[in-house]
């Protein structure tokens, strides 16, 4: 790699020596990916709580805060494995909440700002078109560049605080614009309203295309989709097919035409997406022991539009008697609906609304399901429905107004 003067100064311990080991891991990753110099970064987004960092990725943290390691990038952290004001009643473990905490303390002796949200781009930072970010979550990474047309690939947890205390990160992958360029073409033949939908749409494109440098272009939209739609889409995408980008014709940035989508080359393949392909993907999910006792609203978190919707549906009504339902949002979030009285309106429905965090990452998940019996999980969400699988669940998309029925009645439809 290409190495400017003061990269070479950090190597050679100029600015400390947590800035010179943070360039020599970004280093290792360059040449692994082929990358021929660093550029300038101007925002950080990384994962890590203790769920997903362990005791190994606690005493890296405790390290570098002895250190008096500081990241000097504007860095904020997505969502976490615990709720504090819910952990007792969930069961948690003590011990495991203790370690979240101070590793949340650890990273901001860091300067870090443990904002404990996966939709920092529509609550924390906007990027504009052509920004260079280190994101680390994959649903924020897609939204970023396809959505705002900023660039940034995924960024593991280390990286990403690299990043932040370097100012910059290896060019490649998303960063260079022949990787921009959508691969092949997607023309949907369908209205699409429901949060589900769009998951289900994206479910369906990415299972069939698993690559990271897949980048679907999207014809035949008849209405611009709002920002929440757009998260579905980009969330399930990136979990079905580890995609980290996607165009939209007339509606993201690099698409205004389906010629500069494709950066003038030809698509490898054309997919046509129906009605009768999304009711496929709903029709697909199976309800094998007739329960649905667990529904989720959840991965991503909750907008305020979101909260809005779900208190307009529960309102009036209750949950069924032994029915869990999880709704997880942003703190700013959480502030606002309380504010406007949509929390209030969900949690008098017996709905539990949990903060900063998100489902499929809350500690001790595989035994809380064991002990409540949740067999399924039913959500709006095609992500989280693809991601939780890995605590053993049976998951079931559904769209939101079905979910809230089958939450208040306790009959799956």
């Amino acid at each position: 790699m290409r190495l400017t003067a003061e990269e070479r100064g950090m190597l050679r311990g100029a600015r400390g020596d947590t800035v010179r080991r943070a360039l020599e891991l970004q280093l290792e990753v360059g040449k692994f990916y082929g990358a021929r110099r660093f550029v300038p970064v101007t925002n950080v987004h990384m994962m890590g709580d203790i769920e997903v960092m362990g005791d190994g990725g606690l005493d890296h943290l405790r390290r570098l805060a002895q250190e008096k390691a500081r990241c000097e990038i504007p860095i904020t952290t997505n969502a976490r494995c615990f709720d504090f004001a819910h952990a007792q009643r969930l069961g948690q473990d003590a011990v495991e909440a203790a370690k979240e905490r101070e590793l949340i303390g650890c990273l901001r002796r860091m300067n870090v700002m443990t904002t404990d949200t996966c939709i920092n781009y529509q609550t924390l930072y906007q990027p504009r078109l052509g920004e260079r970010l280190a994101w680390g979550d994959t649903g924020t990474v897609i939204w970023a560049n396809s959505v705002c047309g900023a660039r940034t690939n995924f960024e593991s947890g280390p990286a990403a605080m690299a990043a932040a205390m370097t100012g910059r990160v290896p060019e490649y992958g998303y960063h260079l614009d022949r990787h921009r360029r959508g691969t092949f073409v997607v023309e949907v033949a369908a209205a699409l309203d429901d949060y589900a939908e769009w998951g289900a749409l994206a479910k369906r494109v990415g299972e069939s295309h698993q690559s990271y440098y897949a980048v679907p272009v999207f014809t035949g939209i008849k209405r611009a989709p709002t920002a929440d739609q757009l998260k579905h889409l980009g969330a399930s995408l990136a979990s079905y097919g580890s995609m980290a980008m996607f165009h939209m014709v007339g509606v993201t940035p690099e698409a205004p035409t389906l010629a500069a989508a494709l950066g003038g080359s030809r698509p490898k393949e054309k997919m046509r997406i129906t009605r009768a392909d999304i009711d496929r993907v709903f029709a697909g999910y199976r309800n094998l022991d007739g329960s649905c006792n667990f529904v989720v609203f959840s991965g991503p978190q909750q907008s305020l539009l979101e909260m809005k919707l779900l208190s307009e549906l529960f309102d009036g009504r209750r949950i069924h008697a032994g029915t869990t339902v999880f709704v997880t949002t942003a703190n700013g979030v959480l502030a606002a609906a309380r504010a406007l009285g949509y929390a209030q309106t969900l949690e008098a429905a017996g709905v539990t609304i949990l903060e900063g965090v998100c489902v499929y990452i809350l500690q001790n998940l595989t035994r809380m399901r064991a002990a409540n019996g949740w067999t399924n999980m039913i959500s709006n969400s095609a992500k989280i429905v693809n991601t939780i699988t890995a605590h053993k669940f049976n998951t079931i998309l559904r769209r939101t107004r079905d979910c809230v029925d089958i939450a208040c009645t306790g009959v799956f439809r």
